[in-house]
């Protein structure tokens, strides 16, 4: 184990996976030949999918399933709860009780900029492109690419090449 890493007993870890340091990864699966970058937390019941680059400073939280060939840029933030709160109606903080966590699915090939905000609930389609800064608040259909706050969309993309399965 490199030094620096903070990987709980119960990740699990694909084949030939690279891990920069300063990574936090606890209840979370990695698939095969995915390549982690320094400063990123993948919470417990999050999936990300083999050949993925997860870019540093990125937060995946429970709840986030990433499919196979998947960029991920540089401080990317998952949500998973649509109406937060610290407290319950008596005042105390919430548990885990309190809430249900919200999915998203980012389909296989998709590629999200830098910066952008993915919230719950929705699906980015495969191979779509989400621009760097967007917020994500709606399903984003395959093969499109869309940017912007809140992210619109812009275009198709012309399929010049194969994409890898």
């Amino acid at each position: 184990m490199k030094p620096y890493l903070c990987i709980a007993p119960d990740v699990k870890l694909g084949q030939d996976v690279k891990l920069s340091k300063f990574i936090n990864l606890y209840g979370c699966e990695i698939g095969d030949e995915t390549k982690i970058g320094a400063f990123v937390e993948i919470q417990k019941n999050a999936v990300v999918g083999k050949r993925c680059k997860i870019s540093s400073h990125t937060f995946i939280c429970e709840g986030v399933n990433i499919g196979d060939n998947v960029f991920i840029g540089h401080g990317v933030m998952f949500i998973n709860d649509s109406y937060p709160r610290a407290t319950v109606a008596g005042g105390n903080l919430q548990t885990e009780a309190d809430w249900k966590v919200e999915r998203t699915v980012i389909s296989n090939g998709v590629s999200i900029g830098s910066g952008a905000t993915i919230l719950s609930d929705l699906t980015i389609g495969e191979n779509a492109i989400v621009g760097a800064g967007s917020v994500v608040t709606k399903d984003v259909p395959p093969n499109s690419i869309v940017a912007g706050n809140p992210a619109r969309f812009l275009r198709y993309i012309e399929q010049t090449a194969e994409v890898p399965k």
